[in-house]
């Protein structure tokens, strides 16, 4: 295997399996100087890179679509009008290139992915190498979050064989599926130092035609080389690794690479990653009378709180940006992910158990207030994604971060009112604009806008405590709250005449599953039943549109109609083994929320469901992909990095767990040993690659609470107990309603539960491990003292 040394820039896309969880860099920011094309092959063949964006005129787009109209992803509908004789992926394409002989270019992307835009402006909008494109291969366009499995193969094979990865990925296949090349973005011409995507098709065009055998066996030496590389199974362990030497190396990892005055794990770009914030806090609690548990919660409480005040939150509307470009978390790569206000809202929410400040509960507020103005569907689903870019103004080309930017001049018209009892003249909006960061010349330096598309724009990034701006100008702290809270609604009913950036209406079963157990968390900790009531209804839109009741099984994809109707491809996508356990995940924390068994019962029902399609009966451990569904990819992987999502499997150690603890099924407790002990080597080599795998193995080595609450679920005794457990942080726990009658669900599953009486007819709290219950608990303070134990 050969192939040419990558350019020395960072490449575009994400790190995996060798350092601090990132997150996918899925796609990347036009200001992220970081940023290079990789290109990886079985053969020499020339390196691309960043060219400049150029504009295409009108008369070089097609006016007739290609086949591609007729699919319902967003982001295969954007190539619809291309002059490229596009496939979506699937055997008619496979046919094709077997029948003709040649090679497949296979282009994988998403709708708000910035560079995917450029390329398909600079280069598949390009009558030519539409052409070359059409005649020489057969073009294979890919949505990475309706085919995962398509996407984890093949960005296997671009890191494997190169310097990194990212989107969009580009790769060329055998007819047989077998990779030889792959790269991401390409610039459509040749440059100084790079070679363009013209350039690059026509030479490997001419190797297909001269080296073609030479290329066949390098790719089946490659794809031999992955299998192996990639296989995850127990082996010859019986056993998972020590959770106490996991732990300690895992947090070790996390403290050398932690950055002290900003928070966060890396220089630039910098990602949430919530994950790691969940280790953390964790780690806090089974060790937070020592010094390194303090440092634990410091880490992760400083994060977040940095975070929150820097760019990378939208402090007009809410929600979180994808990641930061830079160190200080200030300017942001502007798309927003569902997935990332979904796990987010989790790390606030638990923030603000551990903490009692309130700053952190707020942000969760804000977060899922955005999910519901923005990312909701009318029947209780959740839309995918926010483009980053949209333009200036109506009719204008398009812009990265163009809706979220302002200018002191437009602060300075949508606030001229002065602010009484200052101690010098002022506006509401200087005095915005002082608390927020906001210059005339625009806090967007020059490195971070290379284009100088954003010259005199300010993202706004909290500079300073609310105390210190209210002394800066002697007034009282909350009047300058009120003030900055009423500055900041009119900017945003002012930014609601801009042009929006494009929303992905895909909905995707496994990120909806994240985002009810964001609604559940936050509304059951918080004890906000209108949260509640959005995870319940965002539940019930997964068992209306997006699982078939005769087959048991998950769909991966739905879309929105018109007229707030729901939509599905033809054959459906079935779901993948995140969709599974993400899904399960959410209606374990839905049933805790609740107390609705219903959800529960659904949860074990598709936990069966994802055992019979993913397991792996010989090496332990679930399959990213039934094999029906891959037939024909050249490997069938398990996901072994806990990244911008958690990695499907830690997910899933986690649900056998609390599965295990709902109802006593052995089997569930043996699935998790296995998966475990299959995951042992990768954990044991880097185990800040997995930090929510290392969790769960700390979740079954440490004993889990089981808490029963006997009483009326509509009673207020009982709801007190309840929200006095949903209150405390206590991440290895069950929490069951016990309502007193034996032919109920539980008490079917959990025989002692009918042992459990109430005490002098109140609602009564035990706390079980080990087989063993507490004495009987009656008072919510009582019970609290014995959860801090």
């Amino acid at each position: 295997m050969s192939h040419l040394p990558s350019p020395p820039q960072k490449h575009k896309g994400e790190h995996k399996g060798h350092g601090l969880p990132r997150g996918s860099e899925r796609g990347s920011s036009s200001r992220d100087k970081d940023r290079s094309v990789t290109v990886s092959s079985t053969v020499p063949m020339p390196v691309g890179g960043k060219g400049s964006r150029t504009s295409c005129s009108p008369s070089t787009l097609q006016k007739v679509p290609n086949r591609l109209i007729n699919e319902k992803s967003p982001y295969l509908l954007q190539h619809a009008y291309n002059p490229v004789d596009w496939y979506p992926w699937g055997q008619e394409a496979f046919d094709k290139a077997r029948k003709e002989n040649k090679p497949i270019f296979l282009s994988v992307g998403y709708s708000t992915c910035h560079w995917c835009h450029m390329m398909e402006e600079e280069s598949f909008q390009n009558e030519e190498i539409g052409r070359l494109l059409s005649e020489d291969f057969v073009s294979v366009k890919v949505d990475r979050e309706e085919r995962p499995d398509v996407d984890k193969v093949y960005m296997t094979f671009v890191q494997a064989t190169s310097s990194g990865g990212g989107w969009p990925m580009n790769v060329w296949l055998t007819p047989n599926l077998q990779p030889f090349v792959g790269g991401t973005y390409f610039p459509p011409e040749d440059g100084l130092t790079r070679v363009g995507f013209r350039t690059v098709l026509l030479r490997i065009r001419e190797q297909w035609k001269q080296n073609k055998t030479t290329l066949l066996e390098n790719s089946q030496r490659v794809t031999t080389a992955l299998l192996a590389r990639s296989e995850i199974s127990m082996g010859d362990r019986q056993v998972p690794p020590s959770a106490a030497t996991m732990n300690s190396r895992c947090f070790q990892q996390l403290d050398e690479g932690y950055d002290e005055e900003y928070g966060g794990f890396a220089e630039a770009p910098k990602f949430p990653t919530p994950v790691i914030l969940n280790f953390l806090f964790s780690y806090w609690l089974s060790h937070r009378l020592t010094q390194d548990g303090s440092r634990a919660q410091q880490m992760a409480l400083h994060t977040l709180k940095m975070m929150a005040n820097g760019g990378i939150r939208d402090h007009v509307g809410q929600g979180f940006h994808r990641y930061s470009t830079d160190r200080q978390w200030h300017i942001p790569h502007f798309e927003k992910m569902l997935y990332d206000q979904a796990q987010l809202a989790v790390a606030y929410t638990q923030a603000f158990q551990i903490s009692g400040d309130e700053f952190y509960s707020d942000v969760a507020k804000g977060i899922l207030q955005y999910v519901a103005r923005n990312l909701s569907h009318r029947s209780g689903g959740f839309y995918s994604a926010e483009d980053a870019d949209s333009p200036p103004e109506r009719g204008m080309r398009p812009k990265e971060g163009a809706f979220y930017v302002w200018t002191v001049k437009e602060v300075q018209q949508l606030l001229p009112e002065p602010v009484l009892g200052a101690t010098e003249p002022l506006t509401s909006g200087q005095l915005l604009m002082k608390h927020y960061g906001l210059t005339e010349a625009g806090n967007i330096s020059p490195s971070q806008d290379p284009k100088g598309e954003l010259q005199g724009q300010n993202v706004l990034t909290v500079r300073y405590s609310l105390e210190l701006t209210a002394a800066r100008f002697g007034l009282d702290v909350d009047a300058v709250r009120t003030l900055l809270n009423t500055g900041l609604e009119k900017l945003f009913q002012a930014r609601k005449h801009r042009p929006k950036p494009h929303l992905d209406s895909k909905m995707l079963a496994a990120w909806n599953g994240l985002m009810v157990s964001g609604y559940a968390v936050t509304g059951a900790v918080l004890g906000l039943e209108r949260l509640i009531t959005c995870a319940i209804n965002g539940a019930k839109f997964l068992k209306r549109h997006m699982f078939d009741v005769a087959r048991g099984r998950l769909m991966r994809t739905c879309y929105a109609g018109p007229g707030g109707t729901v939509e599905h491809s033809n054959p459906p996508c079935w779901g993948f083994l995140e969709d599974y356990a993400f899904v399960v995940r959410g209606l374990l924390d839905l049933y805790e929320a609740s107390q609705e068994s219903s959800w529960l019962e659904w949860a074990l029902r598709l936990q069966d469901t994802q055992d019979r399609l993913f397991w792996d009966t010989r090496g332990g451990g679930y399959f990213c992909s039934e094999a029906e569904l891959g037939a024909g990819l050249p490997l069938r992987l398990k996901d072994d990095q806990d990244g911008a999502e958690p990695s499907a499997n830690s997910v899933s150690a986690h649900n056998l767990l609390r599965l295990h603890g709902f109802t006593g099924h052995k089997d569930w407790m043996d699935k998790c040993v296995c998966l475990l002990t299959a995951f042992s080597e990768r954990m044991r080599r880097v185990p800040v690659a997995l930090p929510e795998m290392v969790r769960a193995l700390s979740a079954h080595q440490q004993t889990l609470k089981q808490i029963v609450i006997c009483g009326d679920p509509q009673a207020k005794d009982t709801k007190a107990l309840l929200q006095c457990v949903h209150s405390i942080y206590i991440p290895n726990k069950v929490l069951i309603l016990a309502n007193g009658d034996p032919s109920s669900f539980l008490s079917r599953q959990l025989p002692f539960l009918s042992t459990l009486r109430r005490l002098e007819d109140r609602a009564t709290a035990y706390v079980c491990e080990n087989q063993a219950c507490s004495m009987p608990i009656t008072e919510p303070n009582e019970l609290r003292k014995l959860l801090h134990q």
